[in-house]
């Protein structure tokens, strides 16, 4: 294995040093002024190569223009690899991974340009074993955020460095540009989703990791991107994700998280193209006095372990109380702004929808709409994070958007006091998501107080509840 031989060779300097590996990650190249001559320039760039499950390293290579771009130019990431005489060098942990891969092995490539060789392993040097690796993430595959999360945490996430499992739903043109300088840079945006959040943009500066993007599939292709930095953006008003030189994105991941993603996108984008929480804007409103079906939370739960692997929603009438909604508090977003033409939550910078505007002759106009999650408890057990959104807030909350939106907090405040603790009757609509929650993903229909002895008699079992 990697870390291993790094060790002998380190301690064994004049062995013959060959190494083998698949590139993971790469860094595009740049120039620093020679110290040593004023006026010329020395040329970098670094890679991260993988042999195994546990270890990946490194590598980095200084030398002139025509080197560093050559050796660059000739591979990309996802191939494999030989290196030829590399020098091993410890790390220097806290000034290098601040701005490198966070790696398991102590130690680093240095590739010099008059010992040093890279070059693409042929066919039959090349180990299918060590091809897919490509698809196993150098984070646990469960240590990631989702977007839903980064955007209810909000500002308390700004210039964190996190990790993100989510689906591509577009990648923009890359755009190029001339700093101060006169040094070219470019740029490119992908706009990700997943089950929790319709659009979430994802920003790459450099041409390694836009022409990796410029392979994704949109709606078609899953991310696990290690390491982006998350920050507010003050144009947009919205949370972004940054790829950065520590980042290291694998395509289409080999794990259960990005499976059930993966089976996520595909079946959404057959049976729906739409989030089911816009209903209330594209379509007839859901007849409640056709749900009859009485749950508690206990039971929807068991109905939700019964019901998986099954795509069709279910509905159901829960008596329950309110216990969170936090509509009076600052971090929390309750307010968004949604696409007239379908529904989604759009770019609230330029509002502009990524969904329906392919560009500006398709522009249609947004509007403010409610979109906030709440905590559903009775004496079984708790429903957390429940969508409400829409007409049906506004109902329950017994509110405009315009006229929330005017309010105080302290107006907030007693108004969150109002439904809080207080049994109210809801009809919900349930969809089986591994992802979500619970297992369960929950859209609420209608929520209004309960009228005590029809609470009463459904919750004493008099009622049609269902077991």
């Amino acid at each position: 294995h990697l870390h291993l031989c790094l060790i002998f060779l380190f301690y064994n300097p004049f062995v013959f040093q060959k190494i083998i590996g698949i590139v993971i990650g790469k860094t595009d190249v740049k120039g620093f002024p020679d110290r040593k001559n004023i006026g010329s320039e020395r040329y970098t760039f670094s890679f991260t190569i993988r042999d195994s499950t546990t270890h990946f390293v490194n590598a980095t290579s200084w030398g002139s223009e025509d080197y560093i771009r050559s050796l660059s130019d000739s591979f990309r990431v996802g191939e494999c690899v030989i290196i030829e005489n590399p020098l091993i060098q410890t790390k220097e942990l806290e000034r290098e991974e601040k701005f490198s891969p966070a790696t398991p092995s102590n130690y680093k490539l240095l590739l010099s340009e008059n010992h040093s060789t890279v070059k693409l392993c042929s066919s039959y040097e090349v180990d299918a074993k060590l091809l897919s690796l490509i698809y196993l993430p150098v984070k646990e595959s469960c240590d990631y955020y989702s977007l839903g999360d980064i955007v209810a945490n909000g500002h308390s996430l700004d210039g964190k460095i996190i990790n993100v499992l989510a689906a591509v739903r577009s990648v923009g043109e890359p755009k190029y540009f001339t700093t101060s300088d006169r040094r070219r840079g470019q740029r490119c945006e992908v706009k990700l989703y997943d089950e929790t959040e319709s659009s979430f943009a994802m920003i790459c500066w450099d041409s390694e990791s836009i022409l990796l993007a410029q392979s994704w599939v949109p709606q078609g292709t899953v991310i696990f991107a290690a390491d982006v930095r998350i920050s507010f953006d003050k144009f947009r008003n919205s949370m972004t994700a940054t790829v950065i030189s520590k980042t290291i994105i694998t395509t289409n991941p080999d794990t259960p998280e990005a499976n059930i993603l993966l089976n996520f996108i595909r079946e959404n984008k057959v049976m729906n193209p739409l989030d089911d929480e816009i209903d209330n804007y594209l379509k007839e409103s859901m007849n409640l006095n056709t749900i009859v079906d009485v749950y508690t939370v206990e039971q929807l739960k068991v109905k939700a372990l019964k019901n998986e692997g099954k795509a069709e929603p279910f509905y159901g009438i829960l008596y329950a109380y309110i216990s969170t909604l936090n509509i009076d508090d600052e971090t929390t977003k309750v307010v968004r702004n949604r696409c007239s033409g379908c529904g989604y939550i759009v770019n609230e910078a330029s509002s502009t929808c990524t969904t329906c505007n392919k560009d500006s002759s398709g522009f249609k106009s947004v509007f403010l709409s409610f979109d906030m999650l709440m905590d559903l408890t009775d004496h079984t057990g708790t429903l957390h994070s429940c969508s409400l959104t829409g007409s049906v807030a506004e109902e329950t909350l017994g509110c405009t958007v315009d006229e929330f939106l005017a309010m105080t907090d302290e107006q907030k405040t007693a108004l969150k006091w109002q439904y809080l603790l207080e049994r109210s009757k809801i009809y919900l609509k349930f969809f089986i998501s591994h992802r979500a929650r619970g297992g369960l993903r929950v859209s609420v229909l209608s929520c209004k107080l309960a009228d005590p002895i029809e609470a009463s008699r459904n919750l004493s079992g008099q009622g049609n509840v269902q077991n």
